[in-house]
Order: C-alpha cells, then structure tokens, then sequence
C-alpha cells in the first residue's frame, strides 16, 4: 500500500523550473522528517535532501544547493521539492520517503511513495 504520494513530475528543458510534491495521507508522519531521494536508471538511489519535522532545518546534497529547495505545509501535510536551474543530470525518479529524524542512506527508511519521473532535456 502507498504511504506516501508523490505529485509533479514531467518533462521540462534545461534550465528550467519543477515543483514536486509529497503527500501523507491524513496526519501520518505529519511530525517525521521527511526526504527526497532520486535513482536513474543503473545507479543507486541517491540522497537529495531533507527537511526536518518541524520545517525548521533542511539538508542537501552538494550537487543541488543554491538550485533546490524543500518546505513542507503541515496544515496539508505535504512536503514539496522545488527545482530550479534544472540540469539533464538531473533526469531520475523522485522518490519521497518518511522517517522520524532525517538520514542521507536510502536504506534507513521504511516508508516510501511510488515515486514520479523527472525528465530534463538539453
């Protein structure tokens, strides 16, 4: 069963602009950390970044800072992954997972969405 919903996935060129988001039902994992993670196809499913359960602190990994951006709005329990500069290394599925304290290694989580399909060409 899904337990989490990932939304907004699509084609854009590079350069431009994507928001993705993540959706628990009700007000599960409404207090959990919450992460992006991406895998292309032939590679690991590699750590994005993370925002605390309270929103008040974010991670990422050094490829996307300055370009990615990730809130949450509790009141919709939904956590979002705004995409800026997009680059065609860029190109994976996005996947959220949910867990009680944020970690970078994509084994240490329990709960997933089904993930959505970023494309970006050059």
């Amino acid at each position: 069963q899904v337990q989490l919903e990932e939304s907004g996935g699509g084609l854009v060129q590079a350069g431009g602009s994507l928001r993705v988001s993540c959706q628990a039902p009700g007000r599960t994992f409404s207090t959990w950390a919450r992460a992006w993670f991406r895998q292309a196809p032939g590679k690991e499913r590699e750590f994005v970044g993370a925002i605390s359960g309270s929103g008040d602190s974010t991670n990422y990994v050094d490829s996307v800072k300055g370009r990615f951006t990730i809130s949450r709005d509790n009141a919709q329990n939904t956590v979002y992954l705004q995409m800026n500069g997009l680059k065609p290394d860029d190109t994976a599925v996005y996947y959220c997972a949910a867990r009680r304290t944020w970690a970078p290694l994509a084994r240490l989580y329990d709960f997933w969405g089904q993930g959505t399909q970023v494309t970006v060409s050059s």
